[in-house]
């Protein structure tokens, strides 16, 4: 049997206890209610003092419950998936040890969401013709395939092409990604870079924008899929809590920052 502790989600500023309802990770429905001080709150549900399964389903869970306090706060501070406290005491003291840096923090994300963008090239057969057109060194090592007549020297020459092909395609990503950013200058304070996956994707950007700007968002991203309709994929995600822009890290081990 495992003790049950208090699986933390995020930290909000609140007077008053808060219910969000029977939405917990596990496989009960825990209740996901808070634990304050002096106005600072974490947003918690019921655990098994044991270390969280990392999971698609956990990490999903997790996310939902910052989502669905997103839409009762205006300022939502998420905490590292697989936190957990021992006791609502310790939760207390953590809040009154940290409360200026927590307060802080909910002062400066103030209707502030997360959206991610990912672009993704329709026809890879068309950026690499382009990268032929675009780029002589590929050209020349081309007219040197067709031409060599040693097989061992062709296989070399073919892995050479290979690596010089791939790093004009690194830079074409980044060009082609610098291109769709300068569309997103005006409405975003912040934004990060995520890993691309795949030949075809050459975005994977985390935006952080004010809440109320999210209407202009939608159009830009309505601009650019008509912009674009032939080439690019987009796919747009939001709004999101900010776990590109705020890694919330606590230790349970001291129950410390």
């Amino acid at each position: 049997m495992h003790r049950d502790g208090k699986y933390v989600y995020c930290i909000i500023a609140s007077d008053y206890d808060c219910n969000f309802g029977p939405i917990g990770i596990g496989d009960e429905n825990n209740l996901v209610t808070t634990i304050g001080f002096e106005g600072l709150c974490m947003v918690v549900s019921n655990h098994p003092l044991r270390k969280m399964i990392v999971s698609p389903e956990n990490i999903l869970a997790h996310q939902k419950v910052i989502e669905k306090v997103m839409t009762e706060f205006r300022s939502v501070i998420p905490v590292r998936f697989g936190t957990i406290a021992a006791t609502p005491d310790e939760i207390r003291n953590l809040l009154q040890r940290h409360y200026s840096e927590f307060s802080e923090l909910l002062h400066t994300f103030e209707n502030k969401v997360e959206f991610n963008v990912k672009g993704i090239w329709k026809n890879m057969d068309t950026i690499y013709k382009e990268i032929d057109v675009e780029n002589a060194e590929i050209r020349a090592i081309r007219k040197e395939i067709e031409e060599e007549s040693d097989p061992e020297l062709k296989k070399k020459k073919m892995e050479i092409a290979g690596q010089i092909i791939q790093k004009y395609l690194g830079k074409k990503k980044e060009q082609e990604a610098i291109n769709i950013l300068k569309s997103f200058r005006r409405v975003v304070f912040d934004l990060r870079e995520n890993k691309l996956n795949g030949e075809r994707m050459f975005m994977n950007t985390a935006f952080l924008i004010n809440s109320s700007r999210e209407k202009e968002i939608d159009n830009i991203m309505t601009d650019l899929g008509e912009h674009y309709q032939d080439r690019i994929d987009f796919i747009y995600t939001a709004p999101l809590p900010i776990f590109s822009f705020v890694d919330l890290k606590i230790f349970p081990e001291k129950w410390e920052m």
